[in-house]
């Protein structure tokens, strides 16, 4: 476990880190939203004349913000960018089916990596692509106390949604004018794996959705756990390090 920090430390010409926050993406990382997500996107694309996309297109596109979906598809598609008009009527469309499908459970594991960071005095942090008012409310019932405004990041909050680094640049910002060596995130998916690195963070992937780990590793993920609870098991170490690795 120490090459990966040691690793990370080299290639950003830091001597160890000084860690105050967690980053943690929503979708498939806080909630088991995604499958509702490829769901309710794929069926709204469907309902409006699309014809090339599939489920599992959408596990790549998560983070994104809505509107780029919509328009990237809609120029693989047609040729042309979408309407100010499409994008709100796939949007609310697509929004409206995932209020419908997604169960709003929460990953198993997830409260105890929230309650093991914030048990060693770290900021919570929340970075999501997200605009969904259906996950976005629920997060005082499921986290009370955990995430408030001025420690989230959501698709509201940036011009430029995953990959690009500024969301990720944003939530250190919000963790308290951090320096990325201040900071660990984790994420579930090549877009948020993508703009995290970009920012410059030491970035750990669960793997919660269909995509092979390869793909998490390839967009840049130091570390890829199968799952939530292996990356619980790993937590306390995961943690340890970060206080007592050097160069």
């Amino acid at each position: 476990m120490r090459i990966p920090f040691l690793n990370y430390l080299k290639q950003n010409h830091y001597t160890g880190f000084d860690l105050k926050a967690v980053l943690f993406d929503m979708d498939g990382v806080l909630y088991d939203s995604m499958p509702a997500h490829a769901r309710s996107w794929q069926e709204t694309m469907e309902q409006r004349g699309y014809t090339s996309t599939t489920p599992e297109e959408f596990y790549f596109h998560e983070g994104r913000i809505g509107s780029s979906t919509i328009d990237i598809i809609t120029e693989r598609e047609f040729g042309r960018n979408a309407t100010e008009e499409e994008i709100r009527d796939i949007y609310a469309r697509k929004s409206a089916l995932f209020a419908q499908y997604n169960q709003g459970e929460i990953l198993p594991g997830i409260k105890e990596i929230i309650g093991c960071v914030k048990s060693r005095g770290l900021e919570p942090v929340l970075v999501t692509g997200s605009g969904q008012p259906s996950l976005l409310d629920r997060l005082d019932i499921h986290f009370p106390g955990v995430f408030t405004p001025q420690t989230m990041v959501t698709a509201f909050d940036v011009e430029h949604g995953k990959p690009d680094p500024e969301p990720y640049l944003m939530g250190l910002q919000k963790g308290g004018d951090l320096k990325p060596n201040q900071a660990i995130v984790i994420e579930n998916a090549p877009l948020g794996i993508e703009s995290a690195v970009g920012a410059g963070i030491f970035t750990i992937a669960v793997n919660t959705g269909p995509l092979p780990d390869s793909v998490l590793g390839d967009a840049g993920a130091s570390v890829v756990f199968s799952s939530m609870e292996k990356l619980l098991e790993r937590m306390p170490e995961i943690l340890r390090l970060t206080q007592t690795i050097s160069i």
